[in-house]
């Protein structure tokens, strides 16, 4: 069995993987301040739940967006998966797409895993949209090239900064009321944040097919994919663990 870890700015993604399917997955707090035992207590206790220990991992596959976690992510790995063949996804590896991005050791390997999910998956040209802390937009060629994309302040951000910077607007729950003319304002923030967020996903992917002059299939992954999707007709495919399947697929390219 496999191990995935996609280490995020808010969440750990994580995925076990048997015979090359996704057997379970579950997600914890990223913490800059825990340590390697406390983050291996927690793997070991996950592994427990499902009757499984940290010895029948046999290989371990780590992406993370925050440099200065990664030692102690790969510190817990090696320290608490004995058995296990440890790996820190970089650009220099075999990803099966090639990487046309101007500095490509700058590409965030969330980016690249779910490059590498869509395009193997689902086939290209296809557009995968990645709704975390940020929102990413990234591109990919019918050849298996990465063209690049477009960040975005993520939902949560973008709603956080408004009633961060607004003394009479407060933080409200993330759905969608029945209508956009709203008589209060609890409602007003939602459908603002809501609706105004749907439409920047259909006008970027708009953009982008206009631009690159080709249609293609859109994949959306990510906390919040759902929930857009359901407001837009933009979105084709909806794949929540798409980074997971990634990452396993980058190992096994990199066994």
């Amino acid at each position: 069995m496999h191990l995935v870890l996609d280490v995020g700015n808010t969440n750990i993604k994580t995925g076990l993987f048997e015979n090359g399917k996704l057997r379970n997955s579950w997600r914890f707090a990223t913490n800059l301040k825990q340590t390697a035992d406390e983050y291996g207590i927690k793997m070991e206790a996950f592994l427990t739940h499902l009757g499984l220990s940290t010895l029948d991992i046999e290989g371990v596959m780590i992406s993370s967006v925050i440099p200065s976690i990664n030692y102690t992510m790969e510190h817990m790995c090696r320290l608490y998966f004995k058995n296990a063949e440890v790996k820190l996804l970089n650009c220099d590896m075999n990803l099966g797409l090639k990487i046309k991005y101007d500095y490509p050791s700058a590409l965030g390997t969330d980016r690249i895993c779910n490059a590498v999910a869509a395009y193997t998956i689902y086939g290209g040209p296809c557009i995968v949209v990645d709704f975390g802390t940020a929102t990413n937009f990234s591109v990919i060629s019918r050849e298996g090239e990465f063209l690049g994309g477009v960040i975005c302040p993520g939902i949560m951000v973008s709603a956080d900064a408004l009633t961060d910077k607004a003394a009479m607007l407060h933080k409200v729950e993330y759905v969608k009321p029945d209508k956009i003319v709203c008589s209060n304002t609890k409602d007003a923030v939602q459908a603002g944040v809501i609706n105004g967020y749907v439409g920047q996903v259909d006008y970027i992917i708009r953009k982008i097919e206009q631009e690159m002059q080709e249609e293609y299939k859109v994949v959306a992954t990510g906390g919040f994919s759902s929930m857009i999707t359901s407001e837009t007709d933009c979105i084709d495919i909806v794949d929540p663990t798409l980074t997971l399947k990634g990452l396993e697929k980058i190992y096994e390219m990199n066994r």
